[in-house]
């Protein structure tokens, strides 16, 4: 008889909007379906410093992500009460664990991820791992390195998805030994181990079979070739390259749409209510003092580009949050999905393109250029290249991709295969 496992995931519960709470939610589900194993969702209640104005709950979404599963989740660790950290040590360690996955995604959070993971790691018979969906953050801020370091340090291994992560994490910590190893691989050295795997696919957004692509493109007033950008709004996701890009190439042709569908990150609240306007003044105080100046948000407003660029009349825009279940509708109806990044970390908005056999233009920088390959399963632009960007979604128009290689290149990266890696 086999002994039963059991396996906690630390990180945002699914009542959360956005890729992190997707994925922690996605790992568990596997960690489910793996006969002897029982799982935990340890999840924040409160993610961030109470000062930052922005609803982080998920209110859109209806379906019940852990309906079918024996996955029992605790809600209890708020980042504005330290108090709570301690709790939540004491309640992963009672649960006796013999592997904890804390899913890192913000620097942020070091104090009480640090706090957390360093309590656990004393326990003889816990394996504490950090799933790292970066390790040098895309935005940047003068506290990042020392708050990262805080936060990851009291690992016993570490998950990538990209070498240029496992090799930021050897530049953050050069006192360490570290061995990279891929999937199937075992380690042979004496350092800390580190996972390369992949992002894997997300299967909580399933095609509908039933699909009319041309009934729902003429409701939505779509033209031909349809380009998607989907997600949150930020800076780095470089919506504004997208819309400049395919500004230009509707220049050249008048079959063309392009779909953004995503909530403006920083514009969330209600700028009209007082609490709001005592978050937005003392973030904007955190930011001068913490972020370097060229990496604040606060002015940043791509879709005004849309009315200068006067292309509203083939643009479809949705800016707000879009629940679980309305998510395919974006991607059936899209020929191509928009990964015009100025920097990147394996991208959960790729992961659901491979979902649906969605072809890639991406920029070559982060991992692209590992998961894109140009002229298979993408095309490839140049970064900060905007007539490089207008030839890749031309490209994508005369000499479509083969939908079969997108499905080829994620064959492989799902989550059972995923889990089973980090279980052996």
């Amino acid at each position: 008889m086999n002994k039963k496992r059991t396996i906690v995931c630390f990180g945002p519960g699914p009542m959360f909007k956005g890729g992190i709470a997707n994925y922690n939610t996605s790992l568990a589900k596997a960690f489910d379906n793996i006969q002897d194993t029982e799982v935990h969702i340890v999840s924040w209640t409160q993610q961030y410093p109470a000062i930052i104005p922005r609803d982080f709950i998920d209110r859109s979404s209806k379906v019940d992500q852990l309906e079918g599963t024996n996955i029992k989740v605790h809600y209890i660790t708020n980042y504005n009460n330290p108090a709570s950290w301690k709790q939540t040590a004491k309640l992963i360690a009672g649960l006796k664990p013999d592997k904890v996955i804390f899913q890192w995604a913000i620097a942020i959070q070091g104090l009480p991820m640090g706090y957390i993971a360093k309590k656990l790691k004393k326990i003889k018979d816990i394996e504490v791992f950090f799933d790292l969906h970066f390790v040098i953050q895309k935005e940047g801020s003068a506290l990042d390195n020392k708050l990262t370091k805080i936060g990851i340090k009291h690992a016993d291994s570490y998950i990538v998805h990209a070498f240029k992560t496992a090799d930021e994490l050897k530049e953050l910590f050069p006192g360490k030994s570290f061995e990279v190893i891929e999937r199937g691989d075992k380690i042979s050295g004496n350092g800390i181990k580190v996972l390369k795997l992949y992002h894997p696919v997300y299967d909580m957004f399933k095609p509908n079979p039933d699909f009319n692509k041309d009934s729902v493109k003429a409701e939505m007033g779509l033209k031909e070739n349809v380009f998607l950008f989907f997600g949150f709004i930020r800076k780095y996701k470089g919506l504004h390259n997208v819309i400049e890009s395919f500004a230009r190439l509707a220049k050249e042709r008048d079959d063309v749409s392009l779909i953004i569908c995503g909530e403006s990150f920083w514009n969330t609240l209600d700028s009209k209510k007082l609490s709001t306007r005592i978050k937005n003044a003392t973030f904007g105080v955190a930011k001068k003092l913490f972020l370097k100046k060229q990496d604040d948000e606060k002015d940043y407003n791509p879709l005004n580009l849309i009315d200068e660029y006067g292309i509203q009349d083939i643009v479809y825009l949705k800016n707000e949050f879009v629940s679980n279940e309305d998510v395919p509708i974006y991607f059936q109806v899209s020929d191509n999905i928009m990964l015009f990044y100025l920097t990147a970390t394996p991208s959960g908005v790729e992961s659901i393109g491979y979902n649906f056999n969605m072809p890639m233009l991406a920029t070559n920088v982060g991992h692209f250029p590992e998961t894109v390959v140009d002229g298979y399963n993408g095309y490839m632009a140049t970064a900060g290249d905007i007539e490089s960007m207008t030839i890749a979604m031309n490209k994508a128009i005369e000499s479509p991709i083969n939908r079969e290689n997108v499905a080829a290149t994620s064959k492989d990266m799902s989550w059972s295969n995923y889990a089973q890696e980090i279980l052996r």
